[in-house]
C-alpha cells in the first residue's frame, strides 16, 4: 500500500499516506539499507527521502518498515444516506456537510443511480433500498468523533437543513456503508468491466461520465457491446470511479473509451490515476498527468538510484519509442 500510495474511504478525514506515514527502512537496488524509521512528526532537515519511496511501486527500492501515525478508533460513528437530483445537488451537500459537520465529517461518498441500479440487480436480496424513492444521485455521509450526543446533534442539524431529518442506529451503518461497497462486485457481476481510477476537479468529477455515455453512443456502442456507463467515488478528494460494463473484452470498445479518457482528464486538470499508482498498464500514460519537464527529472532521479534498471524496469516509464504522447 504505500508503494503505491494507496488512498481510501476516508482519506478526506485522515489524509494520505504522505502525511501518515513517519518514517521508512528502504532496501536500494546495491543492497544497502536506507534507515529512516523516523517517529518524530516534525523533522525540518535536509530532503524528505521517505517522500520519494511512497507511491514509487517499487521502482526505486523495496520498502522493508514503515513508521505510521495511527489516529485512534472513534467512540462515536454516524451515517446518512440521501438522495439527490443532480451532481450539481451532490456538490452544494458536500459544500454544507464540509461548512456544518467540518471536524467529524469522514466520509462523503456518492454514487449514480446506474450504480445502484447494479446493486440491486446483483445483491437484491438483503440490500433493498433504505430510502422509498429512487434518484439520480446518493450520496452516504458519514461523521466520525469522540462525543456521541454532540455528534447526533450536528449530524441532525445538517439532515434538517437538507429537509432530510434521518437518524441511523449501528445496524443500518453497515447496510448503507455495504450499499456502496458492493459496487464494484456489482459491476464484475454485469460482464466485462473497464475500470479506471481518475482524480478531476469536483466541479467537473461527474461531467466525465457523462460525456464518455454521450461518446459510446455516438459511436453506437452504447445499448449493444457497452450496457452501462457509472460513476460513484470520493466527493471529498476528487476521486472518480469510472466503470463501464459490457458483454465482452473488445478492441471496438477499447478504442473508444481510450485515449478519449486520459485525453479528457488531462485536458481538464486531472491525474489518470488517483488511488493505486500506474501499475504496468498506465506506465506509457503518464504524460498524461506530468510535464515532460517533471517526467526528465523522474528519470534522472530513477537513473540515480537504480543505474542498472533492475527495480521494476516496465513502470513508470515507457520505452524510447513509446515517449511521445500527446497531450491536449
Amino acid at each position: 500500500n504505500v508503494a503505491t500510495n494507496a488512498g481510501g474511504l476516508r482519506l478526506l478525514r485522515y489524509g494520505s499516506l504522505h502525511g501518515t506515514v513517519l518514517g521508512l527502512e528502504t532496501v536500494l537496488p546495491d543492497g544497502t539499507v536506507l534507515d529512516n524509521m523516523s517517529t518524530l512528526r516534525k523533522d525540518n532537515t535536509g530532503y524528505d527521502l521517505k517522500q520519494l519511496f511512497i507511491g514509487s511501486e517499487g521502482t526505486l527500492g523495496i520498502i522493508t518498515g514503515v513508521s505510521m501515525l495511527t489516529p485512534k478508533r472513534a467512540k462515536s460513528t454516524n451515517v446518512a444516506l440521501v438522495g439527490l437530483e443532480s451532481f450539481e445537488k451532490v456538490q452544494e451537500t458536500f459544500h454544507m456537510a464540509k461548512d456544518m459537520l467540518s471536524e467529524i465529517l469522514s466520509a462523503f461518498e456518492f454514487w449514480d443511480h446506474k450504480a445502484a441500479g447494479l446493486v440491486r440487480a446483483h445483491h437484491g436480496v438483503g440490500h433493498k433500498d433504505p430510502l422509498t424513492s429512487q434518484y439520480p444521485f446518493y450520496v452516504l455521509v458519514e461523521t466520525q468523533g469522540s462525543d456521541r450526543e454532540h455528534d447526533m446533534a450536528k449530524l441532525n442539524g445538517f439532515l434538517e437543513k437538507l429537509l432530510e431529518s434521518s437518524i441511523v442506529d449501528d445496524g443500518v451503518i453497515k447496510s448503507l456503508w455495504s450499499l456502496r461497497e458492493l459496487i464494484p462486485e456489482a459491476c464484475s457481476k454485469a460482464g466485462a468491466v473497464y475500470k479506471y481510477d481518475v482524480s478531476i476537479p469536483v466541479p467537473k468529477l461527474y461531467t466525465l461520465v457523462e460525456d464518455m455515455r454521450e461518446r459510446l453512443a455516438a459511436v453506437g456502442l452504447l445499448g449493444q457491446q457497452v450496457e452501462e456507463v457509472i460513476g460513484y467515488g470520493h466527493v471529498g478528494d476528487g476521486n472518480l470511479h469510472l466503470n463501464i460494463t459490457a458483454t465482452s473484452y473488445d478492441s471496438k470498445v477499447t478504442q473508444a473509451i481510450e485515449p478519449y479518457v486520459y485525453e479528457w482528464t488531462a485536458k481538464h486538470a486531472g491525474s489518470i490515476s488517483a488511488e493505486h499508482g500506474l501499475g504496468l498498464m498506465k506506465a506509457e500514460k503518464i504524460g498524461y498527468s506530468k510535464s515532460p519537464s517533471m517526467i526528465h527529472l523522474m528519470r534522472q532521479i530513477k537513473q540515480l538510484i537504480d543505474p542498472h534498471g533492475i527495480m521494476n524496469p516496465y513502470k513508470y516509464f515507457p520505452s524510447t519509442h513509446h515517449h511521445h504522447h500527446q497531450q491536449q
